[in-house]
């Protein structure tokens, strides 16, 4: 029987394949219809956020063996790799060297503002799921 965290990390890399595919297909798609691909990175980025959001309200971390391997699958190994942090980086760094600063401290505001907006928004959503279903 493999250990906890080979099991762990297991589950991670099967929830990570997914989202990682769903984020290149979905950037892929919305880059030619957006000015700058990087607003594609943070549509998804913010999608990530919110799902990351649902999942830790509707799913009890710490509850049982259970409930932390779906957060393994689903929060860190889907969402983690839906999202994608050093991309998110390339591209505000390749602002900065464009010199369009402007540009650079918008994306870097709606980055974390909307992330963290659409977290919270996905925590209260699945509390006030959490909430109806007792």
């Amino acid at each position: 029987m493999p250990s906890t965290v080979q099991a762990d990390a297991a589950l991670v890399a099967l929830g990570a394949i997914p989202g990682a595919w769903l984020r290149f297909r979905v950037v892929e798609h919305l880059s030619p219809m957006l000015p700058r691909r990087h607003w594609a990175t943070l549509g998804v980025n913010v999608a990530a956020s919110f799902s990351l959001g649902l999942l830790v309200a509707l799913i009890r971390p710490g509850a049982d063996r259970h409930d932390q391997a779906l957060l393994m699958l689903l929060a860190t190994g889907f969402c983690g790799s839906l999202s994608t942090f050093s991309t998110w980086i390339v591209e505000l760094l390749q602002e900065l060297r464009s010199g369009f600063w402007p540009g650079a401290l918008r994306l870097a505001l709606a980055s974390l503002g909307l992330g963290l907006g659409a977290l919270l928004i996905g925590l209260q959503i699945g509390r006030m799921v959490v909430a109806a279903a007792r």
